[in-house]
């Protein structure tokens, strides 16, 4: 039985390094209502998937609630924004969403205008899969900027 289910976890992560192109995006909006940034990322499920397989050799429902809690804290690790002070800004989780292709994860920086981010550092997914490439979609002023962070390149100024 230990055998069958070791079998399964390097298929599954065969299967996510089988395909070439491992993406995510993230798109960083200010909302002058609430005086917030709101941050929204998108990464491929069976990427994230099988990142967590790999870290906790079993399989995960990011619909439940423990195992959500589980990518958020690998999230928070390796996704957050500095001050000009070099502190990181507090991030606010407000959720995560799941569809047969994708995750969506849901972040906001309350009180925070793009003038108080210093930094932006992005490795989710990089410290997992060697060719892993982020976007990072800003539009401080209303003009989207794009950021791309690679392993060389897992901070960066906005």
């Amino acid at each position: 039985m230990k055998f069958l289910a070791a079998a399964a976890l390097v298929c599954i992560s065969a299967a996510a390094h089988a395909h070439r192109y491992h993406a995510g995006i993230t798109d960083m909006s200010f909302n002058a209502r609430t005086g917030s940034t709101e941050i929204v990322h998108t990464y491929m499920l069976h990427d994230v998937e099988a990142l967590l397989s790999n870290l906790y050799q079993r399989q995960f429902d990011l619909q439940d609630p423990e195992d959500e809690a589980i990518l958020r804290k690998y999230l928070e690790q390796r996704f957050y924004l500095l001050a000009p002070d070099k502190t990181r800004l507090p991030l606010r989780w407000v959720g995560v969403t799941v569809d047969p292709q994708s995750v969506i994860i849901y972040q906001e920086a309350e009180g925070t205008p793009f003038d108080k981010i210093a930094a932006i550092h992005d490795e989710v997914l990089i410290d997992f899969l060697p060719g892993q490439v982020n976007t990072v979609n800003i539009a401080p002023g209303g003009v989207v900027r794009s950021l791309t962070f690679q392993r060389d390149s897992v901070r960066q100024n906005p």
